[in-house]
């Protein structure tokens, strides 16, 4: 995660700027550039969309890639992929929380920006905020600090998402 630049830009701007490279994110008036992925990061997004997309038919999940996030007044975050449960968000830019944040390591990414925003998440209601490092193939929960797990649970719905389920060996 790069260091914000001030914004010249209103938080009305930012919602109908478009980016030429990379969507940037709105921190209370900066301008924050995200980190470029590389193909691993790309791979390992595509494979958990198809996951959950799939997993979508029977339950009543809704899959959004790379989707901006109303967080506050002024904040703007947004997670590679936001999973909302039950009904579909109707905002072009939601305000309510989903259920599942995910972030996924760039080869460029600080873990502890990474942590800062998963730990965001959770305060603002994300149920599950999960982070996935497709280098080492491990993955990691925010509950109270960035924990490694060796599998990810979702109890009221009885799943479980392992390794095997989104890296390819």
């Amino acid at each position: 995660m790069n260091m914000g630049t001030k914004a010249a830009l209103s938080v009305e701007e930012y919602l109908h700027t478009s980016f030429p490279d990379l969507d940037k994110e709105y921190r209370d008036g900066m301008l924050v550039d995200r980190t470029l992925p590389d193909y691993l990061h790309s791979k390992t997004q595509r494979l958990l969309i198809v996951f959950f997309a799939l997993l979508g038919r029977t339950i009543p999940l809704h899959v959004s890639p790379e989707l901006r996030l109303k967080i506050r007044e002024n904040r703007y975050l947004i997670p590679d992929i936001s999973i909302f449960r039950g009904v579909e968000p109707s905002a072009s830019v939601p305000d309510q929380p989903p259920f599942i944040a995910i972030e996924i390591l760039s080869p460029d990414d600080q873990l502890p920006a990474v942590g800062e925003k998963l730990r965001e998440y959770r305060a603002w209601g994300v149920k599950f905020a999960w982070l996935f490092d497709p280098h080492s193939k491990r993955m990691y929960t925010w509950d109270a600090r960035l924990t490694e797990v060796p599998t990810l649970r979702i109890p009221e719905l009885g799943l479980d998402v392992t390794p095997a389920d989104v890296f390819e060996s």
